[in-house]
Order: structure tokens, then sequence, then C-alpha cells
């Protein structure tokens, strides 16, 4: 035992755990936002401003109606991304009140599942009892432990809808300027419109691999996904507006 009450095994786990520092990516939901978001925005505007193109208009009615569809998509993409984690959490909230109910109205019951989830965990009865116990001692900790270990739920941030809601309108925002740049210096639809094909799908190469890096997939395997499907879209839309043109 050392002077300070820690024994000579305690010190060593304490000092390698300040050795190893893990890295994690910890910003999943915002990634995931903003991937949403910039996926959208570049492809929608896109595509509307390829199948504008086909029908032969001239570049300042492409951007006036790109610009129009970038506004209504972030405010729409923005509230349903704000919808979406208010929902989430007042589900939260709905079974947090339920758990906290019956660890009072059936704690034998509850407990028994506290048993069941660590025997998954391929731990012992005489092992997981004493856990069990300490559990229902602390009132707290059992529903917290209950909601995440047999709900599969995370205590969600108070402010994660109005975030969700600004990264999402912001990156819809930024990735639909994308296409509709070459159309704000060139008057004419047919040579803006090669343009923004170039631009956009270089930007959905970039994106793509970027996203790629992120999520732990392949990157430049993500790249070519995200460009054949910004492509194949603004193709389908152009084509389009070529047939019902004609």
């Amino acid at each position: 035992m050392s002077e300070n009450g820690y024994t000579d095994l305690e010190k060593q786990k304490y000092l390698l755990l300040e050795e190893h520092e893990e890295k994690h990516f910890m910003s999943s939901e915002i990634v995931r936002d903003i991937i949403l978001g910039v996926s959208d925005g570049l492809t929608v505007p896109f595509a509307l401003a390829a199948g504008l193109s086909g029908a032969n208009v001239t570049s300042s009615i492409i951007l006036i109606a790109g610009i129009a569809e970038v506004a209504a998509g972030a405010i729409s993409m923005g509230l349903g991304g704000y919808l979406a984690a208010k929902s989430e959490a007042d589900h939260y909230m709905r079974e947090l009140k339920r758990e906290q109910e019956e660890i009072i109205r059936v704690p034998d019951i509850e407990a028994a599942e506290c048993g069941e989830i660590l025997s998954q965990y391929g731990v012992e009865p005489h092992e997981y009892e004493p856990v069990v116990n300490a559990l229902r001692r602390n009132p707290q900790h059992w529903v917290d432990f209950m909601m995440k270990f047999e709900l599969g739920l995370e205590k969600p941030d108070p402010m994660r809808a109005l975030q969700s809601a600004l990264t999402i309108a912001l990156s819809y925002t930024v990735g639909g300027l994308v296409p509709l740049a070459p159309y704000m210096a060139i008057p004419l639809a047919k040579e803006a419109v090669v343009a923004s094909v170039i631009i956009t799908i270089v930007a959905l190469l970039i994106f793509g691999f970027i996203k790629g890096y992120f999520t732990g997939n392949k990157p430049f395997k993500s790249a070519i996904q995200t460009a054949f499907i910004g492509a194949m879209a603004s193709a389908a839309a152009y084509c389009i507006a070529k047939v019902f043109r004609a």
C-alpha cells in the first residue's frame, strides 16, 4: 500500500490509463447531418439546374429557380432534422419515465432483467449479483443502466434538435450553391451547364472521399459512388426536360 492509499497495482492501472489515450470520432451525429445536408444540397439543385438547362431557359431563370429551391430545401430539411431529433428526445423521456416507474413498482423483475442483460456478456450469476445489488441501491444509476443496455437509448443532448436543424440547413445551402455558381457568371445556359457539371462532379468526388474517410468506408469507392449518383440524377432530369420540351 502506498502513502496515498492506492496499491501498486492500482497506481499502475491509473498510469496506463493516462498513457493510453484512445482517439475516437465522437461527433457522429453532426457528421451525419453534414453528410445528409451536403449530399442532397449538391444533388437536388444540380439535377434541377440540369433539367432546366435541357429546357433551354436562360441562366437567370435557372439561377432564380435554383436559389428558390435551395432556400426551400434548406428550410424543409432543417425542419425535418429538428422534428426527427425532437421525436427521439420525446421517445427517450417516455421510456425514462416508464423505467423509473418500473423500478419502484416491480423492482424484482427489473433486477432479474439486469441479471439477464449481464449474463448475455458471459457474466455468471455469482458475479453479477453484487452488481445488481449495487444498482438497486442507486436508483438513478439503475435507470441509466436499463435505458442504455436494455433499450439501447442514450440520453439526448437538449440542444440536439436545434443543432441538427441548423447543421442540415447550412450544409444544404453550401452544397446547393456549388452547382448554381456557374449560372451566376455565365449568361448562356448551355455553357453554364457544362461548367456546372464539371464543378459539381469534382465537388461530389471530394465530398464522397471525405465522407468515406470519416465514416470508415473506402474513401475512393465512396467518392465514385457519390459522384455517380449525382451524375445519374442530373442526367435523368436533363433527359426528362428534353423529352417534354420535344
